[in-house]
């Protein structure tokens, strides 16, 4: 892993599941950013299978303090010859669903695994959803963009002259303002 190239390409496992591929200064700039934790699981080519972000030379002493647990278990498999990227199998299901027939939507089962979600960190954004609410008020769309989703910010921007484009912008701001849009752009959790 220590002789890895910089023009190697990396992904990593966010909350928006697998996301790459990115070069070394797009990764540094999430760790930077603490999108990339410690424990983040990170891929890249020429790599055997996916690993911590601590564990990897390039990115290892970017990370401050030491991990407080040992990550979670990851089960090893061989290699396949023929996929290019290994595929991620999220030792999180494990936790909140053990059972192969999940419980149906909206069932207390379901309900119950979902509010455990709660007990797990995420990266805490330095952006507002406030400040986004009002700003997507002001100017339909701005605000979408100032949260990072910036693809929904443009179509908002550009339905305004459509009257269900003005409505649907006006009920998304109505949305950041009262919590109910909880990530930004990058997944991390709005305050």
């Amino acid at each position: 892993m220590s002789d890895m190239s910089s023009n190697t390409e990396w992904y990593y496992v966010g909350h928006y599941g697998q996301l790459g591929p990115l070069t070394e200064d797009q990764m540094d700039g999430l760790i930077t950013d603490q999108v990339i934790e410690r424990t983040t699981y990170i891929w890249g080519t020429g790599m055997a299978e996916w690993v911590n972000a601590s564990m990897v030379p390039q990115f290892a002493h970017k990370f401050h303090a030491p991990p407080s647990s040992p990550p979670p278990f990851m089960p090893s498999a061989p290699p396949s010859q023929t996929a290019a990227i290994p595929p991620y199998v999220d030792p999180m299901r494990q936790v909140f669903n053990p059972n192969p027939n999940p419980a149906p939507y909206g069932s207390p089962q379901a309900l119950d695994a979902y509010h455990r979600l709660d007990q797990f960190h995420y990266p805490v954004s330095d952006k507002s959803r406030i400040a986004g609410g009002i700003l997507q008020f002001v100017i339909p769309g701005v605000g979408r963009m100032y949260l990072g989703h910036v693809a929904t910010g443009v179509l908002q921007l550009l339905l305004i002259p459509c009257v269900v484009g003005a409505i649907w912008a006006y009920i998304d701001g109505i949305l950041m303002l009262t919590g109910g849009v909880q990530f930004d752009g990058y997944g991390r959790r709005l305050t």
